[in-house]
């Protein structure tokens, strides 16, 4: 299957921080693929680096079959990326509607969007005049997910999506992924080893700033020692 994008042994610098030390990455399109890894593996900092939030200072970083690594971030996007952050970072003062407004990059992107947004989150449509403030936790992350479908994305990028959710939301959230993985690719960042095997058919281990492991998801549910060696949990 052909590669969207592929990350090619990147190392990245956070200040003095040598944080990544060899990232490689391949995210075919059309799939799901989930980087797993203990806090603070430089899992986020990997997805930072795509999108040149934290430029690499070497390897490669192929999109649609074009180096990307050196562009300024506002490019990056441009040609594609979408990101929900950890945070979500919605603008709190801003109500669902303009929040959704907002993430257009060409005029009417909303309106071309909406019908495929509210079918994936329903509640969306039905608060789109309420304020960020009053927004659930749950509320406030299919906002960010749904932020990033507004304009044309082939790729994105999200991080750690059931973070803080109640049990009920995840399932929710897990769902709407699924489905939005028809229209477009998906590279995640999930600390939660259940979710992230039910979402991605492809994984990538990291392990302080490398790349450790890769392959099929459903080789990894049933290698009990690889989960238990490089993320803690059995």
């Amino acid at each position: 299957m052909e590669n969207l994008l592929e990350i090619q042994d990147i190392h990245t610098y956070i200040g003095q921080f040598h944080i990544l030390q060899g990232v490689t990455v391949e995210v075919p399109r059309g799939s799901i693929v989930a980087l797993l890894g203990r806090n603070g593996a430089g899992k986020t900092t990997t997805l930072k680096s795509v999108l040149g939030l934290r430029p690499p200072s070497q390897g490669k970083i192929i999109f649609d079959g074009a180096e990307i690594q050196g562009r300024r971030t506002f490019h990056i996007a441009g040609l594609g990326i979408g990101f929900v952050p950890e945070n979500r970072a919605i603008f709190r003062a801003l109500s669902v509607g303009e929040n959704l407004q907002i993430a257009e990059r060409t005029k009417g992107d909303l309106n071309r969007k909406s019908e495929m947004i509210f079918s994936l989150f329903p509640d969306l449509k039905r608060l789109i005049q309420l304020p960020g403030t009053h927004l659930s936790g749950g509320q406030q992350q299919m906002l960010a997910v749904a932020r990033a479908l507004v304009a044309d994305n082939r790729l994105l990028l999200i991080d750690e999506p059931s973070e803080g959710l109640a049990p009920v939301i995840i399932e929710q959230m897990m769902e709407a992924i699924h489905k939005l993985s028809a229209e477009t690719t998906v590279l995640l960042v999930e600390q939660n080893f259940l979710v992230a095997s039910q979402l991605a058919e492809r994984y990538v281990i990291i392990e302080e700033g490398r790349s450790v492991r890769s392959g099929k998801m459903a080789d990894l549910v049933n290698d009990a020692a690889t989960i238990q060696r490089y993320l803690g949990a059995a």
